[in-house]
Protein backbone atom coordinates (compact mmCIF):
# COMPACT_ATOMS: atom_id res chain seq x y z
CA UNK A 1 0.00 0.00 0.00
CA UNK A 2 2.85 2.18 0.84
CA UNK A 3 4.45 1.61 -2.56
CA UNK A 4 0.90 3.47 -4.21
CA UNK A 5 0.20 6.37 -2.05
CA UNK A 6 3.94 7.28 -2.34
CA UNK A 7 3.35 6.86 -5.94
CA UNK A 8 0.31 9.38 -5.79
CA UNK A 9 2.62 11.76 -3.51
CA UNK A 10 5.35 12.02 -6.41
CA UNK A 11 2.97 11.81 -9.32
CA UNK A 12 1.46 15.12 -7.59
CA UNK A 13 4.68 16.54 -6.95
CA UNK A 14 5.59 16.79 -10.54
CA UNK A 15 2.56 18.31 -11.38
CA UNK A 16 2.94 20.80 -8.48
CA UNK A 17 6.45 21.07 -9.94
CA UNK A 18 5.36 22.14 -12.99
CA UNK A 19 2.82 24.52 -12.33
CA UNK A 20 6.41 26.45 -10.94
CA UNK A 21 7.69 29.68 -12.94
CA UNK A 22 11.23 28.45 -13.06
CA UNK A 23 12.69 25.57 -14.69
CA UNK A 24 11.64 22.05 -12.82
CA UNK A 25 11.63 19.97 -16.22
CA UNK A 26 14.24 17.70 -14.84
CA UNK A 27 12.86 17.55 -11.00
CA UNK A 28 9.26 17.03 -12.38
CA UNK A 29 10.91 14.17 -14.48
CA UNK A 30 12.43 12.55 -11.79
CA UNK A 31 9.45 12.52 -9.88
CA UNK A 32 7.04 11.10 -12.27
CA UNK A 33 9.57 8.44 -13.26
CA UNK A 34 9.89 7.69 -9.53
CA UNK A 35 5.85 7.12 -9.39
CA UNK A 36 6.13 4.88 -12.03
CA UNK A 37 8.60 3.07 -10.53
CA UNK A 38 7.00 2.17 -7.64
CA UNK A 39 3.68 1.45 -9.33
CA UNK A 40 5.51 -1.37 -10.71
CA UNK A 41 7.43 -2.46 -7.65
CA UNK A 42 6.65 -5.90 -6.33
CA UNK A 43 8.14 -5.64 -3.06
CA UNK A 44 6.82 -3.26 -0.57
CA UNK A 45 9.77 -0.02 0.03
CA UNK A 46 8.60 -0.20 3.59
CA UNK A 47 9.71 -3.96 3.62
CA UNK A 48 13.04 -2.82 1.54
CA UNK A 49 13.81 -0.19 3.78
CA UNK A 50 13.41 -2.41 6.97
CA UNK A 51 15.56 -4.94 5.14
CA UNK A 52 18.37 -2.98 4.30
CA UNK A 53 17.76 1.17 5.17
CA UNK A 54 18.56 3.47 2.98
CA UNK A 55 21.24 2.22 0.81
CA UNK A 56 18.36 -0.63 0.22
CA UNK A 57 15.96 2.00 -1.11
CA UNK A 58 18.68 3.83 -3.38
CA UNK A 59 19.40 0.45 -5.11
CA UNK A 60 15.67 0.87 -6.81
CA UNK A 61 15.59 1.75 -10.40
CA UNK A 62 15.18 5.45 -10.51
CA UNK A 63 15.50 6.33 -7.13
CA UNK A 64 17.94 8.61 -6.21
CA UNK A 65 19.67 9.45 -2.78
CA UNK A 66 16.89 12.57 -2.48
CA UNK A 67 13.86 10.11 -3.62
CA UNK A 68 14.86 7.84 -1.36
CA UNK A 69 15.34 10.58 1.64
CA UNK A 70 11.90 11.12 1.20
CA UNK A 71 10.77 7.37 0.86
CA UNK A 72 12.44 7.35 4.30
CA UNK A 73 10.96 10.58 5.91
CA UNK A 74 6.92 8.79 4.37
CA UNK A 75 8.27 5.50 6.08
CA UNK A 76 8.81 7.24 9.38
CA UNK A 77 6.26 10.15 10.16
CA UNK A 78 3.61 9.13 7.14
CA UNK A 79 4.37 12.41 5.23
CA UNK A 80 7.00 14.22 3.28
CA UNK A 81 7.75 17.73 4.04
CA UNK A 82 8.78 18.66 0.97
CA UNK A 83 5.47 17.71 -0.33
CA UNK A 84 3.43 19.44 1.97
CA UNK A 85 5.41 22.39 1.06
CA UNK A 86 4.74 22.56 -2.67
CA UNK A 87 1.14 22.08 -1.74
CA UNK A 88 1.00 24.84 0.40
CA UNK A 89 2.91 27.31 -1.87
CA UNK A 90 0.83 26.10 -4.89
CA UNK A 91 -2.06 28.99 -6.05
CA UNK A 92 -4.47 26.46 -7.25
CA UNK A 93 -6.35 22.69 -6.17
CA UNK A 94 -4.53 20.69 -8.72
CA UNK A 95 -6.02 17.65 -7.43
CA UNK A 96 -9.49 18.91 -8.33
CA UNK A 97 -8.49 20.63 -11.57
CA UNK A 98 -6.37 17.70 -12.62
CA UNK A 99 -9.82 15.50 -12.55
CA UNK A 100 -11.02 17.31 -15.46
CA UNK A 101 -10.53 15.74 -18.51
CA UNK A 102 -7.50 17.19 -20.91
CA UNK A 103 -6.10 19.62 -18.12
CA UNK A 104 -2.86 19.29 -16.90
CA UNK A 105 -0.38 21.27 -14.91
CA UNK A 106 0.56 23.44 -17.98
CA UNK A 107 -3.06 24.16 -18.95
CA UNK A 108 -3.84 24.85 -15.09
CA UNK A 109 -0.95 26.87 -15.27
CA UNK A 110 -2.45 29.36 -18.12
CA UNK A 111 -5.98 29.12 -16.80
CA UNK A 112 -4.83 30.71 -13.62
CA UNK A 113 -2.06 33.50 -14.65
CA UNK A 114 -5.07 34.53 -17.17
CA UNK A 115 -7.80 33.82 -15.48
CA UNK A 116 -7.19 33.52 -12.00
CA UNK A 117 -8.81 29.99 -11.37
CA UNK A 118 -7.88 28.10 -8.47
CA UNK A 119 -10.31 25.09 -7.87
CA UNK A 120 -13.12 23.48 -9.88
CA UNK A 121 -15.76 26.33 -8.89
CA UNK A 122 -13.97 28.61 -10.39
CA UNK A 123 -13.44 26.79 -13.37
CA UNK A 124 -16.91 26.32 -13.74
CA UNK A 125 -17.83 30.03 -13.98
CA UNK A 126 -15.05 30.85 -15.88
CA UNK A 127 -16.55 28.32 -18.84
CA UNK A 128 -20.31 28.53 -17.76
CA UNK A 129 -19.07 32.67 -18.83
CA UNK A 130 -17.32 32.16 -22.09
CA UNK A 131 -13.89 33.62 -20.55
CA UNK A 132 -12.06 30.05 -21.53
CA UNK A 133 -12.86 30.11 -25.12
CA UNK A 134 -10.86 33.14 -25.62
CA UNK A 135 -7.35 32.08 -24.35
CA UNK A 136 -4.94 30.69 -26.78
CA UNK A 137 -5.15 26.87 -27.04
CA UNK A 138 -8.26 26.35 -25.74
CA UNK A 139 -10.89 27.48 -27.69
CA UNK A 140 -15.17 27.09 -27.94
CA UNK A 141 -14.64 23.01 -28.21
CA UNK A 142 -11.93 22.88 -25.25
CA UNK A 143 -15.00 25.13 -23.15
CA UNK A 144 -17.52 23.25 -23.92
CA UNK A 145 -15.76 19.64 -23.34
CA UNK A 146 -14.47 21.52 -19.62
CA UNK A 147 -18.11 21.73 -18.82
CA UNK A 148 -19.17 18.26 -19.46
CA UNK A 149 -16.27 17.29 -18.11
CA UNK A 150 -16.87 19.08 -15.00
CA UNK A 151 -20.68 17.57 -14.40
CA UNK A 152 -19.07 14.17 -14.95
CA UNK A 153 -16.49 14.80 -12.56
CA UNK A 154 -19.32 15.87 -9.92
CA UNK A 155 -21.23 12.60 -10.48
CA UNK A 156 -18.56 10.46 -8.75
CA UNK A 157 -18.15 12.74 -5.69
CA UNK A 158 -17.44 10.25 -2.47
CA UNK A 159 -17.02 7.82 -4.73
CA UNK A 160 -13.53 6.00 -5.09
CA UNK A 161 -12.59 3.73 -7.24
CA UNK A 162 -12.74 0.05 -6.32
CA UNK A 163 -8.83 -0.80 -7.81
CA UNK A 164 -7.68 1.37 -5.28
CA UNK A 165 -9.86 0.97 -1.76
CA UNK A 166 -9.18 -3.30 -2.54
CA UNK A 167 -5.34 -3.17 -1.57
CA UNK A 168 -6.38 -1.01 1.50
CA UNK A 169 -9.73 -3.38 2.75
CA UNK A 170 -7.29 -6.79 1.93
CA UNK A 171 -4.43 -5.33 4.45
CA UNK A 172 -6.97 -4.28 6.99
CA UNK A 173 -8.89 -7.59 7.07
CA UNK A 174 -4.57 -9.43 6.95
CA UNK A 175 -4.34 -7.59 10.09
CA UNK A 176 -7.62 -7.90 11.88
CA UNK A 177 -7.14 -11.93 10.97
CA UNK A 178 -3.78 -12.17 12.44
CA UNK A 179 -5.59 -11.21 15.88
CA UNK A 180 -5.74 -14.27 18.39
CA UNK A 181 -9.23 -12.65 19.56
CA UNK A 182 -10.73 -12.82 15.44
CA UNK A 183 -12.47 -16.46 14.43
CA UNK A 184 -13.69 -14.70 11.33
CA UNK A 185 -13.44 -11.63 8.93
CA UNK A 186 -14.82 -10.85 6.37
CA UNK A 187 -15.37 -7.82 3.95
CA UNK A 188 -19.45 -7.14 3.23
CA UNK A 189 -21.12 -4.35 1.45
CA UNK A 190 -20.07 -3.26 -2.23
CA UNK A 191 -16.26 -4.44 -2.20
CA UNK A 192 -17.68 -8.07 -1.77
CA UNK A 193 -19.96 -7.41 -4.62
CA UNK A 194 -16.63 -6.16 -6.71
CA UNK A 195 -18.53 -2.71 -7.80
CA UNK A 196 -16.38 -0.63 -10.01
CA UNK A 197 -16.72 1.95 -7.20
CA UNK A 198 -17.08 1.98 -4.23
CA UNK A 199 -18.52 5.04 -0.91
CA UNK A 200 -17.59 3.28 2.03
CA UNK A 201 -16.33 -0.07 3.16
CA UNK A 202 -17.94 -2.58 5.38
CA UNK A 203 -15.80 -5.33 7.60
CA UNK A 204 -17.59 -7.77 9.80
CA UNK A 205 -16.15 -10.38 12.34
CA UNK A 206 -16.52 -12.50 15.00
CA UNK A 207 -15.00 -12.97 18.52
CA UNK A 208 -15.17 -13.69 21.68
CA UNK A 209 -13.38 -10.32 22.92
CA UNK A 210 -14.90 -7.55 20.62
CA UNK A 211 -13.06 -4.31 22.80
CA UNK A 212 -10.00 -5.80 22.06
CA UNK A 213 -10.93 -5.60 18.20
CA UNK A 214 -12.33 -2.68 18.31
CA UNK A 215 -9.51 -0.87 20.18
CA UNK A 216 -7.03 -2.58 17.33
CA UNK A 217 -9.29 -1.08 14.56
CA UNK A 218 -9.46 2.20 15.78
CA UNK A 219 -5.97 2.58 16.36
CA UNK A 220 -4.92 1.47 12.71
CA UNK A 221 -2.05 3.67 11.24
CA UNK A 222 -4.51 4.36 8.52
CA UNK A 223 -7.36 5.87 9.98
CA UNK A 224 -7.97 9.74 10.27
CA UNK A 225 -10.98 10.37 12.71
CA UNK A 226 -13.11 8.22 14.89
CA UNK A 227 -16.91 8.95 14.14
CA UNK A 228 -18.12 6.49 16.63
CA UNK A 229 -16.62 3.72 19.40
CA UNK A 230 -18.76 0.85 20.31
CA UNK A 231 -18.33 -2.42 22.04
CA UNK A 232 -19.66 -4.37 19.08
CA UNK A 233 -19.52 -1.11 16.24
CA UNK A 234 -17.01 1.12 15.53
CA UNK A 235 -17.42 3.92 12.62
CA UNK A 236 -13.98 5.62 11.18
CA UNK A 237 -12.36 8.21 8.19
CA UNK A 238 -9.53 6.63 6.44
CA UNK A 239 -6.36 8.93 5.16
CA UNK A 240 -7.80 8.22 1.22
CA UNK A 241 -11.30 10.06 2.32
CA UNK A 242 -13.58 7.32 3.15
CA UNK A 243 -15.19 5.84 5.82
CA UNK A 244 -15.46 2.61 7.40
CA UNK A 245 -17.44 0.27 9.50
CA UNK A 246 -16.32 -2.77 11.54
CA UNK A 247 -19.12 -4.57 13.38
CA UNK A 248 -18.71 -7.57 15.48
CA UNK A 249 -21.41 -10.51 14.95
CA UNK A 250 -22.37 -13.55 16.81
CA UNK A 251 -20.80 -17.04 15.47
CA UNK A 252 -24.20 -17.95 14.61
CA UNK A 253 -25.27 -14.83 12.91
CA UNK A 254 -22.21 -14.30 10.86
CA UNK A 255 -23.69 -16.11 7.54
CA UNK A 256 -26.88 -13.95 7.78
CA UNK A 257 -25.03 -10.70 8.70
CA UNK A 258 -22.82 -11.52 5.58
CA UNK A 259 -25.62 -12.11 3.43
CA UNK A 260 -27.48 -8.81 4.49
CA UNK A 261 -24.69 -6.36 4.40
CA UNK A 262 -23.09 -7.98 1.18
CA UNK A 263 -26.24 -7.54 -1.34
CA UNK A 264 -27.96 -4.69 -2.68
CA UNK A 265 -31.33 -2.90 -0.85
CA UNK A 266 -32.90 -4.35 -3.62
CA UNK A 267 -31.61 -8.01 -3.74
CA UNK A 268 -32.12 -7.60 -0.04
CA UNK A 269 -35.48 -6.89 -0.02
CA UNK A 270 -36.64 -9.00 -2.40
CA UNK A 271 -34.89 -12.40 -0.35
CA UNK A 272 -36.98 -11.05 3.14
CA UNK A 273 -39.83 -11.50 0.53
CA UNK A 274 -39.24 -14.76 -0.32
CA UNK A 275 -38.90 -15.55 3.03
CA UNK A 276 -41.84 -14.45 4.32
CA UNK A 277 -43.63 -16.43 1.43
CA UNK A 278 -42.30 -19.33 3.35
CA UNK A 279 -43.43 -18.11 6.78
CA UNK A 280 -39.79 -17.79 7.86
CA UNK A 281 -38.61 -13.92 8.82
CA UNK A 282 -34.22 -13.14 7.79
CA UNK A 283 -32.32 -10.23 9.13
CA UNK A 284 -28.97 -10.25 9.62
CA UNK A 285 -29.18 -12.41 12.92
CA UNK A 286 -30.47 -14.93 10.92
CA UNK A 287 -33.68 -17.02 9.37
CA UNK A 288 -36.46 -16.99 12.04
CA UNK A 289 -39.67 -19.68 12.57
CA UNK A 290 -41.20 -17.13 14.81
CA UNK A 291 -38.91 -16.82 17.72
CA UNK A 292 -37.02 -19.77 17.36
CA UNK A 293 -34.00 -19.30 14.53
CA UNK A 294 -33.57 -21.87 11.53
CA UNK A 295 -30.39 -20.98 10.47
CA UNK A 296 -27.77 -18.29 10.39
CA UNK A 297 -24.20 -19.16 10.89
CA UNK A 298 -23.67 -19.57 7.01
CA UNK A 299 -24.52 -17.30 3.78
CA UNK A 300 -25.02 -20.88 2.23
CA UNK A 301 -27.51 -22.34 4.91
CA UNK A 302 -29.48 -19.15 4.35
CA UNK A 303 -30.17 -18.99 0.67
CA UNK A 304 -30.87 -22.65 1.09
CA UNK A 305 -33.71 -21.98 4.12
CA UNK A 306 -35.39 -19.49 1.15
CA UNK A 307 -35.43 -22.15 -1.63
CA UNK A 308 -32.43 -20.50 -3.27
CA UNK A 309 -29.35 -21.79 -4.36
CA UNK A 310 -26.27 -19.54 -2.90
CA UNK A 311 -25.44 -16.34 -4.85
CA UNK A 312 -22.63 -15.32 -5.61
CA UNK A 313 -22.10 -11.62 -4.14
CA UNK A 314 -21.13 -9.96 -7.68
CA UNK A 315 -24.57 -11.07 -8.57
CA UNK A 316 -26.27 -9.65 -5.61
CA UNK A 317 -27.56 -6.67 -7.35
CA UNK A 318 -31.41 -7.42 -8.36
CA UNK A 319 -30.49 -7.42 -12.00
CA UNK A 320 -32.74 -10.17 -12.11
CA UNK A 321 -30.47 -13.04 -10.08
CA UNK A 322 -33.49 -13.99 -7.79
CA UNK A 323 -35.71 -15.28 -10.72
CA UNK A 324 -32.82 -16.70 -12.43
CA UNK A 325 -31.85 -18.74 -9.29
CA UNK A 326 -35.96 -19.89 -9.00
CA UNK A 327 -35.87 -20.88 -12.43
CA UNK A 328 -32.72 -22.93 -12.09
CA UNK A 329 -30.89 -20.90 -14.98
CA UNK A 330 -28.34 -18.82 -12.59
CA UNK A 331 -25.16 -18.97 -14.64
CA UNK A 332 -21.32 -20.81 -13.41
CA UNK A 333 -19.74 -17.14 -13.54
CA UNK A 334 -15.88 -17.54 -14.28
CA UNK A 335 -13.92 -18.30 -11.36
CA UNK A 336 -10.97 -15.99 -10.37
CA UNK A 337 -8.31 -18.77 -11.14
CA UNK A 338 -9.86 -19.80 -14.74
CA UNK A 339 -7.61 -17.58 -17.00
CA UNK A 340 -5.24 -18.76 -18.86
CA UNK A 341 -3.31 -15.78 -20.23
CA UNK A 342 -3.41 -12.06 -20.57
CA UNK A 343 -4.14 -10.48 -23.85
CA UNK A 344 -2.97 -6.91 -23.74
CA UNK A 345 0.00 -5.81 -21.64
CA UNK A 346 2.78 -3.29 -22.49
CA UNK A 347 6.62 -3.47 -22.13
CA UNK A 348 9.73 -1.16 -22.48
CA UNK A 349 9.56 -0.88 -25.88
CA UNK A 350 6.57 1.27 -25.63
CA UNK A 351 5.17 3.12 -22.68
CA UNK A 352 5.83 0.01 -20.43
CA UNK A 353 8.44 -0.39 -17.39
CA UNK A 354 9.60 -3.92 -17.79
CA UNK A 355 11.66 -5.79 -20.58
CA UNK A 356 9.23 -8.44 -22.20
CA UNK A 357 11.41 -11.15 -21.07
CA UNK A 358 10.57 -9.32 -16.85
CA UNK A 359 6.63 -9.40 -17.95
CA UNK A 360 6.63 -13.38 -19.23
CA UNK A 361 8.38 -14.62 -16.30
CA UNK A 362 5.85 -12.59 -14.02
CA UNK A 363 3.04 -13.93 -16.09
CA UNK A 364 4.79 -17.49 -16.28
CA UNK A 365 4.46 -16.76 -11.85
CA UNK A 366 1.09 -16.28 -11.96
CA UNK A 367 0.72 -19.50 -13.61
CA UNK A 368 -0.24 -18.41 -17.66
CA UNK A 369 0.17 -20.62 -20.11
CA UNK A 370 0.49 -17.64 -22.60
CA UNK A 371 1.32 -13.64 -22.50
CA UNK A 372 0.40 -11.63 -25.49
CA UNK A 373 2.88 -8.67 -25.65
CA UNK A 374 0.60 -5.68 -27.32
CA UNK A 375 2.60 -2.28 -27.10
CA UNK A 376 1.56 0.68 -28.94
CA UNK A 377 2.22 1.65 -31.96
CA UNK A 378 3.16 4.78 -34.65
CA UNK A 379 0.63 6.75 -34.22
CA UNK A 380 0.08 7.67 -29.94
CA UNK A 381 3.34 9.24 -30.03
CA UNK A 382 3.10 9.98 -26.71
CA UNK A 383 3.71 6.53 -25.36
CA UNK A 384 6.32 5.53 -28.23
CA UNK A 385 4.61 3.95 -30.33
CA UNK A 386 6.24 1.50 -32.60
CA UNK A 387 6.18 2.11 -36.17
CA UNK A 388 5.95 -1.38 -38.71
CA UNK A 389 10.34 -1.55 -38.83
CA UNK A 390 10.29 -1.55 -34.53
CA UNK A 391 7.16 -4.01 -34.82
CA UNK A 392 9.21 -6.50 -36.79
CA UNK A 393 12.50 -5.96 -34.38
CA UNK A 394 10.29 -6.84 -31.76
CA UNK A 395 8.66 -9.98 -33.15
CA UNK A 396 12.29 -11.06 -33.72
CA UNK A 397 12.61 -10.29 -30.12
CA UNK A 398 9.80 -12.41 -29.09
CA UNK A 399 11.26 -15.26 -30.74
CA UNK A 400 14.57 -15.45 -29.23
CA UNK A 401 12.98 -15.31 -25.88
CA UNK A 402 10.60 -17.71 -26.82
CA UNK A 403 13.83 -20.68 -27.56
CA UNK A 404 15.23 -19.98 -24.10
CA UNK A 405 12.28 -19.28 -21.79
CA UNK A 406 10.20 -22.27 -21.00
CA UNK A 407 6.60 -22.84 -19.15
CA UNK A 408 4.91 -20.19 -21.15
CA UNK A 409 4.76 -18.64 -24.82
CA UNK A 410 4.89 -15.33 -25.87
CA UNK A 411 2.58 -14.09 -28.29
CA UNK A 412 3.43 -11.48 -30.83
CA UNK A 413 0.73 -8.42 -30.89
CA UNK A 414 0.19 -4.75 -30.84
CA UNK A 415 -2.10 -2.41 -29.47
CA UNK A 416 -2.67 -0.07 -33.09
CA UNK A 417 -4.66 2.64 -33.22
CA UNK A 418 -8.26 2.71 -34.78
CA UNK A 419 -8.27 6.20 -36.50
CA UNK A 420 -10.99 8.82 -36.78
CA UNK A 421 -12.07 6.67 -40.37
CA UNK A 422 -11.81 3.50 -39.05
CA UNK A 423 -8.21 2.74 -40.76
CA UNK A 424 -5.51 0.85 -38.29
CA UNK A 425 -2.37 3.02 -38.06
CA UNK A 426 0.42 -0.50 -38.84
CA UNK A 427 -0.03 -1.81 -42.39
CA UNK A 428 -1.93 -5.06 -43.09
CA UNK A 429 1.35 -7.39 -44.64
CA UNK A 430 3.19 -6.26 -40.95
CA UNK A 431 -0.35 -6.89 -39.27
CA UNK A 432 -0.77 -10.10 -40.53
CA UNK A 433 2.94 -11.47 -38.97
CA UNK A 434 1.18 -11.08 -35.56
CA UNK A 435 -0.68 -13.63 -33.50
CA UNK A 436 -2.84 -11.09 -31.99
CA UNK A 437 -3.84 -7.69 -32.85
CA UNK A 438 -6.12 -5.34 -30.40
CA UNK A 439 -7.26 -2.37 -31.92
CA UNK A 440 -8.08 0.42 -29.92
CA UNK A 441 -9.28 4.30 -30.00
CA UNK A 442 -6.57 6.78 -28.94
CA UNK A 443 -8.17 10.19 -29.85
CA UNK A 444 -11.20 12.01 -31.51
CA UNK A 445 -13.61 10.73 -28.48
CA UNK A 446 -16.41 12.64 -29.23
CA UNK A 447 -17.55 12.06 -32.60
CA UNK A 448 -21.73 11.02 -33.42
CA UNK A 449 -22.28 8.36 -32.72
CA UNK A 450 -23.67 6.92 -35.88
CA UNK A 451 -19.58 7.80 -36.87
CA UNK A 452 -18.22 6.10 -34.36
CA UNK A 453 -19.92 2.85 -34.33
CA UNK A 454 -18.64 3.03 -38.07
CA UNK A 455 -15.37 3.69 -37.40
CA UNK A 456 -15.21 0.61 -34.94
CA UNK A 457 -16.97 -1.53 -37.34
CA UNK A 458 -14.63 -0.41 -40.25
CA UNK A 459 -11.75 -1.56 -37.86
CA UNK A 460 -13.25 -4.96 -36.94
CA UNK A 461 -13.62 -5.53 -40.90
CA UNK A 462 -9.95 -5.43 -41.14
CA UNK A 463 -8.80 -9.45 -41.17
CA UNK A 464 -6.12 -8.68 -38.95
CA UNK A 465 -8.06 -7.03 -36.06
CA UNK A 466 -8.92 -9.93 -33.58
CA UNK A 467 -9.77 -7.72 -30.32
CA UNK A 468 -11.13 -4.32 -29.59
CA UNK A 469 -9.48 -2.93 -26.48
CA UNK A 470 -11.92 -1.10 -24.15
CA UNK A 471 -14.20 -0.93 -26.25
CA UNK A 472 -15.92 2.33 -25.08
CA UNK A 473 -13.38 4.85 -24.18
CA UNK A 474 -14.77 5.11 -20.62
CA UNK A 475 -12.82 6.71 -18.02
CA UNK A 476 -14.16 6.55 -14.49
CA UNK A 477 -14.78 10.16 -12.65
CA UNK A 478 -12.60 11.56 -15.85
CA UNK A 479 -14.60 10.88 -19.44
CA UNK A 480 -17.84 9.31 -20.59
CA UNK A 481 -18.06 6.86 -22.96
CA UNK A 482 -17.90 7.12 -26.76
CA UNK A 483 -21.85 7.08 -27.97
CA UNK A 484 -22.01 3.86 -30.14
CA UNK A 485 -24.96 1.66 -31.32
CA UNK A 486 -23.95 -1.47 -29.44
CA UNK A 487 -26.65 -3.26 -31.38
CA UNK A 488 -24.37 -2.82 -34.54
CA UNK A 489 -20.95 -3.27 -32.83
CA UNK A 490 -22.11 -6.62 -31.89
CA UNK A 491 -23.91 -7.95 -34.75
CA UNK A 492 -20.29 -6.61 -36.41
CA UNK A 493 -18.09 -8.63 -34.03
CA UNK A 494 -20.30 -11.88 -34.30
CA UNK A 495 -20.04 -11.69 -38.32
CA UNK A 496 -16.07 -11.05 -38.35
CA UNK A 497 -15.12 -12.85 -35.61
CA UNK A 498 -13.96 -9.89 -33.61
CA UNK A 499 -13.47 -9.93 -29.96
CA UNK A 500 -14.50 -7.44 -27.07
CA UNK A 501 -12.08 -6.34 -24.45
CA UNK A 502 -13.04 -6.23 -20.30
CA UNK A 503 -9.99 -4.04 -19.56
CA UNK A 504 -9.41 -4.11 -15.92
CA UNK A 505 -7.65 -1.07 -15.43
CA UNK A 506 -9.11 0.24 -12.28
CA UNK A 507 -10.48 3.28 -14.25
CA UNK A 508 -11.74 2.08 -16.99
CA UNK A 509 -13.05 -1.26 -16.32
CA UNK A 510 -14.75 -1.32 -19.94
CA UNK A 511 -16.52 -3.26 -21.11
CA UNK A 512 -19.44 -2.30 -18.55
CA UNK A 513 -21.55 -5.45 -16.58
CA UNK A 514 -24.31 -3.80 -18.71
CA UNK A 515 -22.69 -4.19 -22.00
CA UNK A 516 -20.93 -7.88 -21.14
CA UNK A 517 -24.39 -8.83 -20.15
CA UNK A 518 -25.59 -7.66 -23.94
CA UNK A 519 -22.82 -8.82 -25.35
CA UNK A 520 -23.19 -12.46 -24.24
CA UNK A 521 -26.83 -12.30 -25.09
CA UNK A 522 -25.48 -11.14 -28.47
CA UNK A 523 -22.95 -14.63 -28.54
CA UNK A 524 -20.64 -12.08 -29.13
CA UNK A 525 -17.12 -13.63 -28.15
CA UNK A 526 -15.21 -11.90 -24.98
CA UNK A 527 -11.25 -11.54 -23.72
CA UNK A 528 -10.14 -10.12 -20.28
CA UNK A 529 -6.84 -8.65 -19.76
CA UNK A 530 -4.91 -6.00 -17.32
CA UNK A 531 -3.69 -3.57 -19.80
CA UNK A 532 -0.79 -4.13 -17.76
CA UNK A 533 2.57 -1.58 -18.00
CA UNK A 534 4.41 -3.34 -15.50
CA UNK A 535 4.67 -6.82 -13.88
CA UNK A 536 2.54 -5.73 -10.70
CA UNK A 537 0.01 -4.29 -13.39
CA UNK A 538 -0.58 -7.97 -14.32
CA UNK A 539 -2.58 -8.66 -11.11
CA UNK A 540 -5.22 -6.15 -12.27
CA UNK A 541 -6.80 -8.59 -14.13
CA UNK A 542 -8.69 -9.92 -10.82
CA UNK A 543 -10.98 -6.34 -11.31
CA UNK A 544 -11.27 -7.23 -15.18
CA UNK A 545 -12.72 -10.80 -14.15
CA UNK A 546 -15.12 -9.59 -11.41
CA UNK A 547 -16.35 -7.19 -14.20
CA UNK A 548 -17.04 -10.47 -16.32
CA UNK A 549 -19.00 -11.96 -13.20
CA UNK A 550 -21.03 -8.94 -12.09
CA UNK A 551 -22.15 -9.45 -16.10
CA UNK A 552 -22.74 -12.99 -15.78
CA UNK A 553 -20.08 -14.38 -17.93
CA UNK A 554 -19.53 -18.11 -17.85
CA UNK A 555 -15.89 -19.57 -18.94
CA UNK A 556 -17.43 -20.60 -21.79
CA UNK A 557 -17.54 -16.43 -23.10
CA UNK A 558 -14.07 -15.98 -21.98
CA UNK A 559 -11.37 -16.31 -25.03
CA UNK A 560 -8.26 -16.43 -22.83
CA UNK A 561 -10.16 -18.83 -20.36
CA UNK A 562 -9.29 -21.50 -23.19
CA UNK A 563 -5.59 -23.43 -23.47
CA UNK A 564 -3.33 -21.79 -25.82
CA UNK A 565 -3.76 -23.74 -29.16
CA UNK A 566 -7.85 -23.12 -28.47
CA UNK A 567 -7.25 -19.61 -27.98
CA UNK A 568 -5.54 -19.01 -30.99
CA UNK A 569 -7.55 -21.11 -32.80
CA UNK A 570 -10.31 -18.62 -32.05
CA UNK A 571 -9.58 -15.70 -34.39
Amino acid sequence: MKNLELAQIFGQMADLLEMKEEDTFFESRAYRKAARVLESLEKDVGGIYQEGGLGALQKIPGIGRGLASKIEEFIKIGQIKAYQRLKKESPVDLDSLTSVESLGPRKIKILYKKLKIRNLNDLEKAAQAGKIKKLAGFGEKSEKNILQSIAFVKTGKGRFLLGLILPIVRQIIGRLDKLPQVEKVSVAGSIRRMKETIGDIDVLVTSPKPEKVMNFFVQMPEIVKVWAKGSTKSSVRFKGGFDGDLRVIKKQSFGAALQYFTGSKDHNILTRRLAQQKGLKLNEYGVWRGKKRVTGQTEKKVYQSIGLPYVEPELRNNTGEIEAALAGQLPKIIGYDEIKGDCHCHTDWSDGMQSIEEMAKAAKKIGYQYLVITDHTKDLKVANGLDEKKLLRQMEEIDKINSRLRGIKILKGCEANIRTNGAIDIRDEVLSKLDIVVAAIHSKYKMPKKEMTQRIIRAMENPNVDIIGHPTGRRIFQREAYQLDFEQIFKAAKRTKTALEINAQPERLDLRDVDIRKAIKAEVELVISSDAHSQVGLSLIELGIAQARRGWAAKKNILNSQSLKDFLESF
